[in-house]
């Protein structure tokens, strides 16, 4: 195992020192994404790899607990893994740094483009129950809350999450930030060449999802039957996920709507609410948080991104972010 020292990771919902004792097995899958980079969709893929069935023997935040979520006992969640006899896949948004690196567990990071990400967020808190999150994280009693702010607009919204934002006492970003973000993905990035690290970007899972479910069970060492192969994959697709909301939906205790988790599942919407000197505002700041050939990668697009996740578009970010 890797002895570099684990850099912290927390929040109000979440804390990285949950995984200093948890004991990893052999064969462990660690989804390590920021949200709504598409950690639930990959959680989704692994599942379908490991169970060769759409239909999954639980749901999926079940089957795949995020380990480092704190509305759920430390000691409840690794029970839960403690129990599970097949092959475990388990949920973080805790960057690689933030974990300990196994060299018997497979890591797969997930990479969106930022704004796409950001866009995703916005509508993903304007379906969250505050007042029953909050209620989770202190006990309290949820109708005595008072009604949470209204969120800003979009580009509002999207403005401020790319501004540099204050940092804990490692110097890390708030969670959900641009800095954060970048982080994340350029450690990864870093780390790809490793053969235990998997990295993979939202655009090409959109552009064709079989050939990244095929090259995935291969570097994962699945062999899948070929009879199942094509329900696997529909299984996979934005509108079937879309249509098990209930079962595949994460957090459905503090959702208003499981179903509109999963809002749309394209890419390049957030240039819609921006304006070019946004844009530019937006290309300037992360020019000044990873170099060239990463952020190359990270803001490229598909040819087409198939109508089995998102409509048939491209999305805009290639040349000019």
């Amino acid at each position: 195992m890797m002895t570099e020292a684990l850099r912290r990771y927390r929040s109000s919902e979440h804390d990285s020192v949950r995984w200093d004792e948890f004991p990893l097995r052999d064969g462990d899958i660690v989804v390590s994404t920021p949200p709504k980079s598409g950690t639930t969709w990959m959680q989704m893929m692994c599942a379908l790899l490991i169970f060769q069935t759409p239909d999954l023997p639980q749901p999926l935040e079940v089957l795949s607990p995020w380990l480092d979520q704190l509305r759920t006992p430390q000691e409840e969640v690794y029970a839960r893994f403690a129990e599970q006899k097949h092959r475990r896949v388990i949920k973080t948004h805790t960057p690689l740094d933030g974990l300990p690196l196994d060299p018997r567990v497979s890591y797969i990071v997930v990479a969106r483009h930022p704004l796409d990400r950001a866009l995703s967020l916005y509508h993903q808190s304007a379906n969250i129950d505050v007042k029953r999150m909050r209620a989770f994280q202190d006990g309290s009693d949820s109708r005595s809350r008072p009604v949470s702010a209204p969120l800003p607009s979009a580009r509002e919204w999207l403005r401020y999450w790319c501004l540099p934002q204050p940092t804990d006492d490692q110097g890390i970003a708030v969670p959900g930030s641009l800095h954060l973000t970048v982080h994340h993905l350029y450690d990864a990035w870093n780390r790809r060449t490793q053969p235990n690290v998997r990295l993979l970007h939202y655009v090409d899972l959109c552009a064709d999802l079989a050939d990244q479910m095929a090259a995935l069970a291969e570097w994962l060492g699945i062999r899948v039957n070929e009879s199942v192969w094509p329900d696997l994959v529909k299984a996979a697709t934005f509108d079937e996920m879309k249509s098990h909301a209930e079962r595949l939906a994460p957090d459905t205790e503090i959702l208003k709507d499981p179903v509109k988790f999963f809002r749309s599942g394209r890419s390049g919407d957030s240039r819609d609410f921006l304006t070019e000197d946004d844009l530019d505002a937006y290309r300037k700041r992360i020019g000044e948080l990873a170099p060239k050939p990463f952020l190359d990668w990270l803001h490229r697009e598909p040819l087409v991104i198939s109508d089995g996740v998102g409509a048939d578009r491209r999305s805009g970010f290639s040349e000019e972010w």
